[in-house]
């Protein structure tokens, strides 16, 4: 009851009027990156959702489209600006996402939608965590987020799946908050996020 009908509900009435609220950071922001990062403010990329379904994600774009001698893009750290640097830390990258929820392609609380790429990579068990709306943020991003393993990150994704309620979500909107005020979980070590999954 709570998953099927309560929580899409709540996520797309609250997803509007945090965006109403938030419409002024939502513009300076986009001004800042269009003036920093030559025009280009928003970040979109296809993503498996519930049930493998893709949709378009969006995000405010932290980096540069920098590439080599042999046209692949340079790693994370050498293409994120300054100002992406800024945006990232105080999760401002995420606010776009906002009209994910609106769409009805993500919720608040769930796992992280990843790469395309990496669905055929799951095993059976890390597969279950398209079996609920992908989130904003998730029981994964209050424990560790991009600082722990692959293996880690997707236990905990499962967990969330098998034990979704609404007073677990709570717990993970306050925990979020603290995140980010501390600006906890952003990088993992030697990289400017994490290193690409490549199965187990």
């Amino acid at each position: 009851m709570y998953a099927k009908i309560f929580k899409p509900f709540f996520d797309r009435i609250t997803a509007l009027i945090a965006l109403i609220i938030a419409s002024p950071i939502f513009v300076l922001v986009s001004f800042l990156l269009a003036i920093f990062q030559s025009g280009k403010v928003f970040f979109t990329q296809k993503r498996p959702g519930l049930n493998e379904e893709i949709f378009l994600l969006i995000k405010f774009k932290t980096m540069r489209d920098d590439q080599d001698e042999n046209g692949e893009l340079l790693p994370d750290e050498q293409r994120l600006t300054w100002i992406g640097k800024i945006v990232r830390k105080t999760s401002m990258d995420e606010i776009p996402q906002l009209l994910n929820i609106i769409k009805g392609d993500m919720s608040f609380i769930g796992p992280r939608p990843l790469l395309v790429e990496y669905l055929p990579l799951y095993s059976e068990e890390q597969r279950k965590r398209h079996f609920v709306t992908p989130g904003i943020t998730g029981w994964a991003q209050i424990n560790g987020r991009n600082t722990i393993s692959w293996q880690k990150k997707f236990e905990y994704d499962v967990w969330y799946v098998q034990n979704q309620s609404f007073l677990l979500d709570i717990k993970i909107i306050f925990m979020t908050v603290l995140k980010v005020f501390k600006a906890e979980g952003i990088s993992a070590e030697g990289v400017a996020t994490m290193e690409k999954f490549k199965g187990d």
